[in-house]
């Protein structure tokens, strides 16, 4: 829901990052592998509850995250390889985050932690599928033109899932109780999500179908 008022926010704070990373030889798929292993050193700071290190290692992912699309378009290195790189790395790293929270208390944190995974997969899933039927039809992607995929808005998108992992850190007792709450706000995501994308999908099909229909008769 943030992620189109934020992103044009900071994009123009990275831009001298971005210069400096290029001239000194850094590639972007280079700093998305990084930055994926940046994020995965939260995972044992979490299970040993070192909650403020934890933080600045999912902050520093999320920077460096910013970094990588930016960089290969200043580049002019933008492909369908390093978008793929980039969103199953951020996957995982979502994942990870929660699995770090359940293992430090599975006691307390083990169910809402379940939902909260299960949760990451109905949003993940609802527009990644979407997105592989956007590019057959080259849907036009007004609303995120920096994004390698086609991305469906929803209520929780990456700026709310990161204020999660920020909040979480901070408040690490009330993870059970935020982790439900926010799992309630990604199934309105994957709700509206799916009847978008399958009503799109089926306006765009039914379209098609019409103006082939058209220009065959024409044709005779």
């Amino acid at each position: 829901m943030l992620d189109k008022y934020i992103t044009p926010i900071i994009k123009p704070l990275l831009a001298p990052v971005v210069r400096l990373l290029h001239r000194h030889g850094i590639t972007a798929d280079q700093l998305t592998v990084f930055g994926f292993l940046i994020g995965l050193l939260a995972v044992p700071l979490l299970i040993f509850e070192l909650w403020l290190c934890a933080l600045a290692a999912i902050v520093f992912n999320r920077i460096l995250d910013g970094l990588d699309g930016q960089l290969a378009r200043f580049s002019n290195t933008e492909s369908s390889a390093g978008g793929y790189l980039d969103i199953t790395l951020d996957f995982l790293f979502y994942a990870a985050i929660p699995l770090g929270f359940i293992i430090a208390d599975p006691e307390q944190n083990a169910i809402a932690g379940a939902l909260l995974l299960a949760a990451f997969i109905g949003t993940g899933s609802s527009f990644l599928a979407f997105a592989i039927a956007a590019e057959k039809f080259h849907l036009e992607k007004s609303q995120f033109k920096y994004k390698s995929f086609y991305f469906l808005n929803g209520l929780t998108e990456g700026t709310e899932t990161i204020l999660l992992f920020i909040v979480l850190c901070i408040w690490p007792q009330q993870f059970a109780l935020l982790a439900t709450l926010f799992s309630m706000a990604c199934a309105i995501t994957i709700f509206t999500r799916i009847q978008g994308g399958y009503r799109t999908l089926k306006q765009h099909t039914a379209y098609t179908y019409q103006a082939t229909d058209i220009d065959s008769r024409g044709a005779r």
